[in-house]
């Protein structure tokens, strides 16, 4: 049996300095596969969360490294 997240991202206070994502038609695209997969409809914030983390992993590894001049 999977261990239930103690506290639920709707139940959290919204981070501080952090800023909003907004999600791409690809990040969209990929929430909407996750909850058809789930069988839903439409994407859920689980959904939503996970599409906009997997898009600033790649937003981060797709910027150049910067080396010693």
């Amino acid at each position: 049996m999977a261990k239930q997240q103690s506290n639920e991202p709707w139940k959290k206070a919204p981070p501080k300095k952090s800023g909003q994502t907004k999600l791409t038609a690809k990040s969209k695209k990929t929430a909407k596969k996750a909850a058809t997969k789930a069988g839903r409809t439409y994407p859920n914030l689980v959904d939503n969360m996970n599409a906009a983390k997997k898009q600033k992993s790649r937003v981060k590894s797709s910027k150049p490294q910067q080396g010693p001049r």
